[in-house]
């Protein structure tokens, strides 16, 4: 009797730890997603401009992205428990700062700032504490569960914006957030933690490096669109006639390589590395994150072109948009979580590969379905076959990880796993967004040089204006803007349908990219282990 009620205790506890730090996930990728639809009304309300906002936006992403490896290092040295619940209280310190943010200033200091740097030592302590807390063979359907609500806080981010700035104010999401924290440090007090490591130091060097080299090469991925990858575009800064994103990515990769040879010295000379490189050489951990490297890639992506569809290609409302998206939502949760369930002693490898595969039929099913006459339910099978190939791969990919060195460097690993895969969404929303807007200008300017009714003076003025890429309108938008141009009857039917035409032909240029990054991804999956892990590695 007593057996029973302690085994139902345990696995009380674990429900309770597990929604604790599925909650921490959730909360850190709302904030990526939640403000998109709302950014004019955030704008308005605290007197700057759209660019602003899309500026603390872009700081948010570049503070975690700088801090997360070094994030990782704390959580090994102070405790990841420690690590987490001082992360939440930053975390909820900058959300309450932003609810009450008068001004971009303080926005800026509660979003960017406090919000980035708490979110780098949650993340990594997320991964290390799912790691001690859960049994090797439990530890697939943990992670599965932990990743997927970070993937539906993407999902849902958008309606949950929708719904807060359409009916209360967009200050309520922060406010929210900071009730969310409140609870998650009250039910983290169940989380049993690993003890610090031995050695109590940070090597300052190695993390100015790591969060240079990473910050750099993120912050030129996050202006391409506006600078181009290789060719400048019109007024944008160059070298040697080469865009400076092109020059900030090899810089940024420079000084990672850097990181990696100064690391190897402070092991070299004993000392106590921010991450060892010899960790990097383990060909389970190196093809765990290459495999959540394309996974955000490809997910990112796919939630930057599937709402634009949405919302400007159809004209859906950011409820209606978010309603849309569920479908992913329901089957990647059902999917992280039944499949470590159902098939406990599957092959990793099998299940990444019949994700990667669902990733790809899903992203080549939406781009054959898109048309003129299409309408929002084109969107629903090919988000059920992305949403179960993501949760296939975060069944897999955070065990495949974190077994695959001791338990002593799982908050290493996760500082390490976080920083890749913000590369990978980085890199992920950047590359749709000037694939799609490359091919909707070259379609734009074709059809309507090829249309009669367009005169040739019209056509030159058009080419010479969209050097830098056209914008992404819906036929509402362009309409109003060609009434207020003056353009005649005939020349704006002309602009609206070839406007229509060129959307489409972006949507589906940028969906062939992420197809062909998956396929890809597949030429990778061999490092994936066959079998499942059922003991950590010797340290």
């Amino acid at each position: 009797m007593a057996s029973r009620a302690d085994t139902a205790e345990s696995s009380a506890k674990a429900r309770v730890v597990l929604l604790t730090l599925a909650s921490g996930q959730f909360l850190m990728a709302l904030d990526s997603s939640v403000m998109n639809v709302s950014i004019a009304t955030v704008a308005e309300d605290v007197g700057t401009t759209v660019t602003g906002i899309q500026g603390a936006i872009t700081a948010y992403t570049l503070v975690m992205a700088m801090f997360m490896i070094p994030g990782g290092k704390v959580g090994a040295l102070i405790g990841r428990k420690r690590s987490f619940m001082i992360g939440c209280c930053i975390y909820g310190a900058g959300s309450l700062t932003t609810a009450l943010a008068p001004n971009l200033t303080v926005l800026l200091l509660g979003w960017s700032l406090l919000e980035g740097i708490g979110a780098s030592l949650i993340l990594p302590a997320i991964v290390a504490l799912v790691a001690g807390n859960f049994a090797v063979e439990r530890r697939p359907a943990a992670y599965g569960l932990v990743v997927a609500a970070g993937a539906v806080a993407i999902a849902v981010g958008p309606l949950i914006g929708g719904v807060a700035t359409t009916y209360f104010s967009w200050r309520w999401v922060f406010a929210g957030e900071v009730l969310v924290v409140l609870g998650i440090l009250v039910l983290a007090r169940r989380i049993a933690d690993a003890p610090p490591g031995e050695r109590r130091s940070i090597d300052y060097v190695g993390a100015v490096l790591s969060a240079l080299g990473l910050g750099v090469f993120v912050y030129g991925v996050l202006r391409s669109d506006e600078w181009g990858w290789f060719l400048p575009k019109p007024d944008a800064p160059a070298w040697i006639g080469v865009a400076l994103t092109t020059w900030l990515m090899l810089a940024g990769l420079l000084l990672m390589w850097f990181f990696l040879r100064w690391e190897a010295r402070v092991v070299g000379r004993g000392g106590d590395p921010l991450v060892d490189p010899s960790m990097l050489q383990n060909k389970q951990l190196s093809g765990g994150l290459t495999m959540f490297f394309f996974q955000f890639l490809v997910q990112m992506g796919v939630f930057f072109v599937v709402p634009l569809y949405l919302s400007v290609a159809l004209g859906l409302s950011a409820l209606q948009t978010g309603a849309r998206l569920l479908p992913l939502s329901v089957s990647l949760l059902l999917a992280a979580t039944l499949i470590p369930r159902l098939l406990p002693d599957t092959s990793p490898r099998r299940v990444v590969r019949f994700g990667i595969f669902a990733l790809l039929a899903g992203a080549v099913v939406l781009l054959a379905a898109l048309d003129l006459d299409a309408g929002a339910e084109v969107v629903t099978v090919p988000l059920l076959l992305i949403g179960l190939g993501m949760g296939a791969l975060a069944s897999q990919l955070g065990s495949v990880t974190v077994s695959a060195v001791p338990q002593a460097q799982s908050a290493e690993v996760g500082g390490v796993q976080n920083a890749v895969t913000n590369l990978g969404a980085s890199i992920g929303t950047a590359l749709a967004g000037s694939i799609m807007i490359a091919a909707l200008t070259a379609s734009f300017l074709t059809n309507i040089a090829a249309n009669p009714a367009v005169p040739d003076s019209v056509t030159s003025q058009a080419t010479v204006q969209l050097q830098s890429g056209a914008p992404f309108l819906s036929d509402a938008q362009l309409s109003t803007a060609l009434d207020e141009a003056g353009v005649s009857a005939e020349v704006s039917e002309a602009a609206l349908e070839a406007n229509a035409d060129a959307r489409l032909d972006g949507l589906r240029a940028a969906l062939a990219i992420l197809a062909f990054a998956a396929l890809v991804a597949l030429f990778f999956t061999q490092r994936i282990p066959s079998t499942q892990p059922r003991s950590t590695p010797d340290p």
